[in-house]
């Protein structure tokens, strides 16, 4: 689950004249510093909207437990997990390529078209993420006892 999605499914029967203050009391809740400022805000958010909207609420009180995992890293990893739309791109390609092919004669056979497709998609990444030596060395902290691959 991500951020962005949450706030998506959460918002869609709030009405158009609120829309804006409710999105803006989320805002406080996700762009919190710490996930006890978040849970404040949460709980100040809860309070004001229960009545009005109380499915939104109740949306996000079910799925914190969840999304509270993302205040575990630093703000510059938040950057980048706040949403999940290039795990979604990269499962939309795989999706394109395998979909022609009406069945495998294998998992094997499955798993190298789908690494042939990745190294492929791999050439045409071009952006390079702002800060990344920050991030790189961030998560290289958290995750020592993983091997750098």
């Amino acid at each position: 689950r991500c951020i962005v999605h949450q706030v998506r499914s959460s918002t869609r029967y709030v009405s158009y004249k609120d829309i804006k203050k409710v999105v803006a009391d989320l805002k406080k809740i996700y762009g919190a510093v710490t996930l006890e400022e978040a849970e404040k805000n949460l709980q100040t958010f809860a309070e004001t909207w229960r009545k009005q909207y109380p499915s939104c609420v109740k949306s996000w009180e079910e799925n914190w437990p969840v999304l509270s995992t993302f205040f575990e890293y630093p703000v510059e990893i938040r950057k980048i997990i706040y949403t999940t739309n290039i795990i979604e791109g990269l499962n939309r390609q795989f999706r394109q390529i395998t979909k022609n092919k009406p069945s495998f004669t294998n998992d094997d056979s499955l798993r190298r078209m789908l690494y042939l497709a990745s190294q492929r998609i791999v050439k045409h990444w071009h952006a390079r993420y702002q800060n990344w030596d920050l991030v790189l060395s961030q998560l290289e902290i958290m995750f020592a006892d993983r091997a750098v691959g």
